[in-house]
């Protein structure tokens, strides 16, 4: 008869998500995982079959609370908090699905390679992503545009936030030469001095109304 299981996925998942939080990404293995947990590697096995399962837990313990937010009215029960629409319209609510996932990174910052890799079967992940079509065909974007436009907001969302988050180098500013590069040098440092949020906020507002999502949608 199998032993009883003492801890659950859940568990597992957020001793895998504090590895990561305290000591990054690359640290994470099955190993430290179950160190984290008091537990021998092989003890894991029972509640994951691998690593890549254990990671998947992760990303969705890591953004499902933030990410789950944006779920529709008629999917929340009662007494859950209202889900994020943001301001009425469909531009104000991809802005405010767009920041709910900075707001879920941000958080967990360690955690967007994961959900990158993971996309296709994290569940946070894909119905933010059905957010986002639902208010783009509300928009009036048919499907080949809706599949347009999906890809330049993941895209867009997925590249602030791997820059807004990424280790500062440790050997300078490399080769960028103000005298040779004067538009870039002065673009990053108006970049560099602006509040992040308001420079993620910024560029996605660029995106939507090169999208033709202007504030008057």
């Amino acid at each position: 008869m199998p032993r009883p299981r003492s801890l659950t996925t859940r568990q597992v998942a957020a001793a895998a998500l504090a590895v990561i939080d305290r000591d990054g990404l690359p640290a994470l293995s099955m190993r430290t995982a179950a160190d984290e947990l008091g537990r021998r590697t092989m003890a894991l096995y029972r509640y994951v079959e691998d690593r890549e399962e254990l990671e998947c837990l992760v990303v969705d313990l890591a953004l499902g609370a933030v990410l789950d937010r944006a779920a529709p009215p008629t999917a929340a029960p009662p007494t859950a908090a209202p889900p994020t629409a943001g301001p009425a319209g469909p531009r104000g609510r991809l802005l405010a699905l767009l920041e709910l996932l900075r707001e879920a990174v941000g958080a967990h910052p360690g955690v967007l390679p994961l959900a990158i890799r993971h996309h296709a079967g994290c569940l946070p992940v894909l119905r933010w992503r059905e957010r986002l079509l639902e208010a783009l065909a509300a928009a009036g974007l048919d499907g080949p545009a809706r599949a347009a436009a999906l890809h330049a907001l993941v895209s867009y969302a997925i590249g602030a936030l791997e820059v807004e988050h990424r280790a500062a180098p440790a050997d300078g500013p490399g080769p960028l030469v103000p005298e040779t590069f004067p538009l870039l040098a002065a673009a990053l440092a108006d970049r560099a001095a602006a509040d992040p949020a308001r420079a993620f906020t910024d560029g996605a507002r660029t995106l939507l109304d090169g999208l033709g999502l202007g504030p008057a949608d």
